[in-house]
């Protein structure tokens, strides 16, 4: 018989070892490979393999609930559990692991039933998954190590005796029918039940609630990824409708990324600008200079009183100063006439004169 497990990869674990004579670290290594992995799906119950661990079990030597805690059988036990499975989810997967798990002291064998759609439509309801993708689902679960198709509404001790099942496993809150209180009071009056919990917050029941809570949404998700109206069931009014608002949060995000842009340059520019303002006026260079005046005041007074009432005459003298006056430029004229040719002003000489020549009758 094939298993469905095969040996883990060599999983490496460090040991530190210090080397005393050269003063370093050094690395050793050792290796483990007896942990398995699943490599392939669970079997179904018609398939070679789920056969041959059927006909392998020795029925005939029942294994109590005490004999299964403590750890005593001789066999593995096989414990079974059924349902619908639709839209498989966590609070599925974690039953299993329970049911997988309720006997640490033993090794388990979990077997999954799940009805079908025929069975489960005229029982329960319509599903959203079809029966071939419910078992599918399953068997791809970690936990499970076979896979019980078309499995009957209500438990009864032929299915088992054909399964050579031990015990079934289901959360202990009462399953009410209409036809009965319980579904699996009569398994539970034999002692064949073992209780898991449910996982609260979780449920088929509840993901199709939000679907339908949210049916614009999603109708509007698959057309914005290529789905036509016809698919989905859509008017030719609600499809133009869908896309109209799809292509309006289109353009509402852009203009968010847009404004969300503009903010933060306008950011970026502001902070560049405070840093400038604080590099030249903040404390820091406030405090520089006042050190640097606080410095000269100091070496003023502690000069000696004479060199300090000359240090300040000198500053007297130097502020009262007049600038040197300006030689303003002088025109010498000379006029003439014709008895008598002077020229005024002889002693400021290397400026130019202008010379006028009066006519004699004037």
């Amino acid at each position: 018989m094939e298993s469905r497990k095969r040996p883990h990869e060599k999983e490496t674990m460090f040991e530190i070892v210090k080397d005393d004579s050269k003063n370093n670290i050094k690395s050793s290594y050792k290796y483990i490979s007896d942990k398995p992995t699943l490599c392939k799906p669970a079997p179904f119950s018609t398939d070679p393999e789920a056969i041959a661990e059927r006909e392998a079990c020795d029925y005939s030597h029942r294994i109590t609930l005490d004999m299964a805690r403590n750890g005593t059988a001789n066999r593995k036990i096989r414990i079974y559990t059924d349902g619908i499975y639709d839209l498989f989810h966590q609070g599925h997967a974690r039953q299993m692991m329970q049911a997988k798990n309720i006997f640490p002291n033993s090794e388990v064998y979990l077997i999954i039933g799940a009805c079908s759609d025929e069975l489960t439509h005229s029982m329960k309801g319509r599903t959203v998954m079809t029966d071939v993708e419910r078992y599918e689902a399953l068997r791809h679960c970690r936990y499970v190590d076979e896979i019980i198709r078309d499995a009957p509404w209500k438990i009864t001790d032929e299915f088992m005796e054909k399964h050579k099942i031990d015990f079934v496993a289901q959360d202990s809150t009462p399953y009410v029918t209409q036809d009965c209180d319980d579904l699996y009071k009569e398994i539970k009056e034999k002692g064949y039940f073992v209780a898991t919990e449910r996982t609260e917050g979780v449920s088929t029941s509840g993901l199709i609630a939000r679907l339908v809570r949210d049916y614009d949404i999603y109708v509007r998700r698959n057309l914005a990824r290529g789905y036509s109206a016809k698919e989905l069931n859509v008017s030719f009014l609600k499809e133009k409708k869908f896309r109209l608002q799809n292509k309006l949060d289109e353009i509402k995000d852009k203009g968010k990324k847009v404004k969300e842009d503009v903010i933060m340059k306008w950011e970026e520019k502001s902070n560049e600008l405070m840093r400038a303002f604080l590099m030249l006026f903040g404390r820091d260079n406030w405090s520089q200079k006042w050190d640097k005046s606080k410095d000269a005041i100091k070496d003023v007074i502690s000069l000696h009183p004479k060199k300090r009432s000359n240090f300040f005459k000198s500053i007297k003298e130097h502020d009262d100063a007049s600038p040197p006056k300006k030689i303003p430029r002088i025109k010498h004229y000379s006029i003439t006439s014709d008895e008598d040719d002077e020229e005024l002003s002889n002693g400021n000489k290397g400026f130019p004169s202008i010379t006028f020549t009066l006519p004699s009758s004037i």
